[in-house]
């Protein structure tokens, strides 16, 4: 099973409703096969630009191309491509067998072809058990495998998926993860998936384009874009806890913070800047060894590990501690901050001091 695979492409492609600009000088290249995440907060732009790709709207400049073919003023339907929402989109009246083989009815392929394509689908999202049932008979993950198979079925050369686990409790999420990662993996569609949850993004892409503001912020593998941020929003965004920012200011290779001087591998006269730092990468000292020194203002135990909220200034530092860490509300502890893992921001413009 499994369409031709297509690249896809957004050519300087812009986006306005009225004065407010969604899509700014939106540029990007899907490889074919690829499994590309678009990520960002609501307002970012990423569900205009899937429904600028699938035909549903019109960019107001660019183009947008699959495979060699531009498909700008082509009507969504002969784009060869299928979409999955968060809604799911069943029909309530029709079982799971009938929902999932609408798309070939629809093209009147024959009876038995489409019999056998759908027991092959339903078999991609295990749910050939369940072919006789009806969507009300269903939880919310079987819903959205039906939904999955029934943009399988289509053998598109494109899958665009509009943040389709969002309905799922926490459990199921992670499981559907699992099964999308293996499905496209097996299945080698390119896959277009938009979503504001960062896990979701470093689990299930090879790529993932971080939007803000209707702008790319930054294109590359979930490891670059968490270990070699372009700028502060990029840094911030991903990560869970978020990365620790400190403001001061930036003095040849001294970052000066509340009176402290952090000793930097990067260099530059920034009065007003931002450092960064994961929360993995810090540690918790006795005080005196600490390159700062702060009270602790929360410890939440996560199960492998606790995480301590250390009062820094105006700022707060979350450290990941070992687990059986025993220290109280209020205690004077140290934060060791590693030269080599701070990131150094220009508070003003948010991009990254190199």
């Amino acid at each position: 099973m499994g369409g031709s695979k297509a690249s896809v492409r957004f050519d300087a492609v812009q986006k306005s409703f009225g004065a407010v600009k969604v899509l700014e000088e939106f540029n990007l290249e899907v490889e074919p096969g690829e499994f590309l995440v678009l990520l960002g907060a609501s307002g970012s732009g990423k569900t205009t630009a899937l429904r600028i790709l699938s035909g549903l709207e019109t960019p107001s400049a660019g183009r947008v191309y699959i495979g060699d073919s531009d498909v700008t003023e082509v009507l969504p339907k002969y784009r060869d491509i299928s979409m999955v929402f968060q809604s799911y989109a069943l029909y309530p009246h029709k079982t799971v067998a009938e929902n999932i083989g609408f798309p070939l009815k629809v093209r009147k392929v024959p009876k038995a072809d489409i019999e056998t394509a759908i027991l092959d689908s339903a078999k991609q999202v295990q749910l050939e058990a369940l072919l006789d049932r009806y969507p009300r008979e269903l939880s919310g993950g079987q819903r959205q495998r039906v939904a999955l198979a029934r943009a399988i079925i289509r053998q598109p050369s494109v899958f665009l998926m509009d943040e389709p686990l969002s309905n799922l409790d926490a459990k199921l999420r992670g499981h559907m993860r699992a099964e999308l990662k293996h499905m496209q993996g097996s299945l080698g569609i390119t896959t277009i998936y938009v979503t504001h949850d960062q896990i979701e993004a470093m689990t299930l892409a090879h790529r993932v384009a971080v939007l803000e503001k209707g702008k790319l912020q930054q294109l590359a593998t979930p490891a670059e874009i968490y270990n070699n941020p372009a700028n502060l929003f990029v840094a911030q965004f991903i990560g869970s806890p978020a990365m620790n920012v400190i403001h001061g200011s930036l003095e040849k290779d001294r970052f000066l913070t509340d009176g402290t001087k952090v000793k930097t591998n990067v260099k530059g006269q920034i009065p007003q800047a931002v450092l960064g730092v994961r929360p993995e990468d810090c540690s918790v000292t006795p005080p005196s060894k600490g390159t700062l020194t702060g009270k602790i203002y929360t410890t939440e135990l996560i199960g492998d590990h606790t995480l301590v909220t250390v009062n820094w200034g105006a700022d707060q530092i979350a450290v990941k501690a070992h687990k059986d860490f025993d220290g109280k509300q209020g205690d004077a502890v140290g934060v060791m901050l590693p030269p080599d893992r701070l990131f150094i921001f220009d508070a003003t413009s948010g991009q990254r001091i190199r």
